[in-house]
């Protein structure tokens, strides 16, 4: 169900506006931002503009995307340890074959 707390857009990307979860027979009440300003909307329950088939306008949560740089120390015969700094992943050095630093840009929830 739509949260209006949360964050959302159309499918095709366009920003939108949460005004009211609880409309008659469950609608939802907002708006959508349009090449000429806002444009008013209504969807189902379940954020669809139809309720047969995918439609351009139907709602999509926007997850917020998170960046991370993390450090992997790589040992000969043992699993791989992770860090979140070079200066703590350097205090675990011994017997280190390698240490990788890795970039990580995720949308929260991904891969779960």
């Amino acid at each position: 169900m739509i949260d209006k707390n949360k964050v959302y857009k159309t499918r095709d990307g366009r920003e939108v506006r949460i005004y009211a979860t609880d409309g008659a027979n469950g609608k939802i009440h907002g708006g959508m931002l349009d090449k000429e300003g806002w444009e008013h909307r209504t969807w189902t329950g379940a954020g669809r503009i139809m309720l047969c088939e995918e439609h351009p306008y139907d709602l999509i949560e926007v997850r917020p995307r998170h960046k991370r740089t993390v450090w992997v120390n790589v040992y000969g015969d043992s699993k791989p340890a992770l860090h979140l700094s070079r200066e703590l992943a350097d205090q675990y050095r011994c017997d280190r074959i390698a240490c990788i630093k890795v970039e990580l840009d995720f949308e929260e929830g991904e891969g779960l």
